[in-house]
């Protein structure tokens, strides 16, 4: 007797016993979730946007205006003009820039040694030099200050570019867990041709930690940019002033022009936001590496 086989129409997800539904379900909760995670984010954003083009009686008025009406372009050229915001953005860029370079100079060194030479008590002296991540900078400000003034650094660039440059915990542990993926052969076959420590990590070493450069590069310029505590210490001539340090000058004694301030915030974003679009991919594929070949 033929046996007949009759289809089944129930859609079961194969070996997860999963039905579509609930799947759906699932999967349109997360997006609720993600969505609402992504207008928090994006909020401030747009209010600083929207504040920046009211006058002063359509900031704060109750219920809120979302709408600006009318729209004060004005406010833009007017923040440019109250304050010497060229300076600024000049003094912001060099300094970016400079962190940046011999961050990742020094941080790429540490990370070699960190992760290739072995010497006593290596994984005790990275273990303690990570810990300092958990140190808030304001514990160490006035050590900091201490050194910056017996040095006659105060109140120069000097005392925002060095301890930047010279001393970042999260770049050597990012770079270091890239350089533990490298395979120790090609190190060996360096090593069989002659190659001494400085001619591995120059010519072998960093043309290979382009990518994860690449992403920590953009993470340090971010963070350089928007730096504000620093500067706030040690910096006192407006001359000196970075962008955001620029942007406080928008708060008096009494009051805060808050439509020029929200103005010259969202002009001080454009630069960070072009950085960040133009490099946004190398940010995912650096991280996607560094997360891959880590151990």
């Amino acid at each position: 007797m033929a046996s007949t086989t009759v289809p089944t129409r129930t859609r079961v997800r194969r070996g997860t016993g999963e039905k579509p539904g609930a799947s759906r379900v699932q999967t349109i909760i997360l997006h609720i979730i993600l969505s609402i995670g992504a207008f928090m984010m994006v909020f401030p954003f747009v209010w600083m946007i929207l504040t920046s083009l009211k006058d002063l009686s359509q900031a704060f008025i109750i219920p809120p205006k979302w709408i600006p009406d009318p729209v004060v372009w004005s406010n833009y050229p007017a923040s440019l003009q109250a304050l010497p915001f060229g300076r600024a953005y000049f003094n912001s860029f060099y300094i970016s820039f400079i962190v940046v370079g011999m961050t990742l100079l020094t941080a790429s060194m540490a990370a070699y040694a960190f992760a290739k030479i072995r010497f006593p008590g290596h994984e005790i002296v990275f273990l303690l030099f990570l810990a300092t991540m958990m140190v808030p900078g304001q514990v160490t400000i006035i050590p900091l200050y201490l050194i910056m003034q017996q040095l006659g650094w105060v109140n120069t660039h000097l005392s925002i570019i060095v301890p930047g440059a010279l001393f970042n915990a999260f770049a050597v542990f990012l770079l270091r867990q890239f350089i533990r993926g490298i395979p120790k052969e090609l190190e060996e076959a360096a090593i069989v041709d002659g190659a001494n420590r400085w001619r591995i990590y120059w010519s072998i070493i960093l043309p290979l930690l382009v990518p994860a450069m690449s992403a920590l590069g953009i993470f340090l310029f971010l963070g350089s940019w928007n730096q504000y505590f620093i500067p706030l210490i040690f910096l006192s001539d407006p001359n000196l002033f970075t962008v955001p340090l620029m942007l406080d000058q928008f708060k008096g004694q009494y009051t805060v022009d808050w439509t020029l301030l929200m103005a010259g915030s969202a002009i001080a974003v454009l630069p960070v936001l072009v950085v960040y679009l133009i490099g946004q991919r190398k940010i995912i594929e650096g991280i996607t590496l560094t997360g891959l070949t880590g151990r």
